[in-house]
């Protein structure tokens, strides 16, 4: 388990929900991952994703699919791509990241509380 922080520590992290509206292959990334575009609503906008994710998820299967991502990280750069938000997932037995998703539809944008 990591150190103990305040709520306020939690309240910096800004975690939304989003709708993945393009996925393709990112073969130019070291380790096997996707570029995905993900639609935030019309506060924070569509922002990009480069995710190691390609063991559980094929790139056709995701469009329209809600995800969680930190976006206000700043962005990185994953070799010739900007990546401007975190996407979030949980390991599986194997170490291979599972997709954090809400149980059901929200409006995009949706802030983690």
């Amino acid at each position: 388990m990591s150190e103990a922080i305040t709520f306020d520590d939690f309240l910096k992290v800004d975690i939304r929900v989003g709708t993945i509206v393009s996925a393709e292959p990112f073969p130019e990334a070291r380790k096997p991952a996707l570029k995905l575009v993900i639609d935030f609503g019309a506060e924070i906008g569509r922002k990009k994703s480069s995710a190691q994710i390609t063991r559980h998820y094929a790139a056709e299967e995701l469009v329209g699919r809600q995800v969680a991502a930190v976006v206000n990280f700043p962005p990185r750069q994953i070799g010739p791509m900007r990546s401007e938000v975190l996407t979030l997932g949980f390991p599986d037995a194997q170490g291979e990241v599972v997709l954090l998703s809400p149980e059901r539809a929200v409006p995009d944008g949706g802030r983690l509380f």
